[in-house]
């Protein structure tokens, strides 16, 4: 998890886990991010190597192809391999650029 944070850190924008809550949002641009789930590697019966998955979803109020690639340097600087997709929110009027990864926990035994 301390990676993450500092990946978002590096990143410079606001963000949250999951949401911020009622009345915190601030303005866009900012960031949600999510671990949605898992993708351990099991040996012996037993999670040998876990691997979680990430979701930063950056929320813009216009189409940032120059925020875009900020986060996508900081990625990068990691060495993660990400899938890139976008949506517009009508209701939030909002863009959704959702980067999803996976990312060894820090803590996997040895």
């Amino acid at each position: 998890m301390d990676k993450i944070i500092s990946i978002l850190n590096e990143i410079g924008l606001p963000y949250a886990y999951d949401h911020f809550s009622e009345g915190e949002s601030p303005n866009p641009p900012f960031i949600c991010y999510l671990l949605p789930g898992s993708d351990n590697f099991a040996a012996d019966g037993r999670v040998y190597y876990k691997i979680d998955d990430v979701h930063i979803e950056l929320y813009t109020d216009y189409k940032n192809t120059e925020l875009e690639l900020k986060v996508e340097e900081v990625l990068d600087r990691y060495n993660i391999f990400y899938d890139k997709s976008e949506v517009w929110i009508d209701s939030e009027k909002l863009y959704e650029v959702l980067y999803q990864f996976e990312m060894e926990e820090i803590n996997n035994a040895e």
